[in-house]
């Protein structure tokens, strides 16, 4: 009776331990999945970090490109504007040295139909640096 008592003791121990590798191994397995799912995870979001400082660096070059370039149109106007005062001071001191009235139409009429000339050129100038500024954004855009 001692062997059987024994023999249940030992049976019912290996039932018990088979049980407890069982589930040992079930919950190493969930484990490893959960695991293996939180480091996908926090590869996607490492990735979309990656990608939000890219696009945090693209933005903020982007920026300086655009105030730089809003400063070279800035710069260029005033260079338009010293040019165009300077004509006209040169127009008023070639007026004020006329011999006679006809003659400073004749300094007047010039002096207008250069500044329309100097104007379109300039205008143009702008109008050019304006549309390479453009067309430089938009090709920063779609990179």
């Amino acid at each position: 009776m001692a062997k059987k008592v024994k023999d249940a003791i030992d049976k019912g121990a290996k039932r018990a331990k088979d049980a407890t590798d069982k589930a040992a191994a079930a919950t190493k397995k969930a484990t490893d999945r959960a695991a293996e799912a939180a480091k996908g995870a926090a590869d996607r979001v490492e990735g979309a970090r990656e990608n939000l400082k890219k696009s945090g660096e693209k933005l903020k070059a982007s920026g300086e490109k655009i105030a730089k370039q809003s400063s070279a149109v800035s710069m260029k106007m005033l260079e338009h504007a010293e040019e165009n005062t300077r004509q006209a001071f040169a127009a008023m001191r070639a007026a004020a040295g006329a011999k006679n009235p006809a003659e400073v139409a004749k300094i007047q009429g010039e002096y207008l139909r250069e500044q329309g000339a100097r104007s379109l050129a300039h205008a143009r100038e702008v109008g050019d640096l304006i549309m390479r500024f453009g067309r430089d954004a938009v090709g920063e855009a779609k990179k």
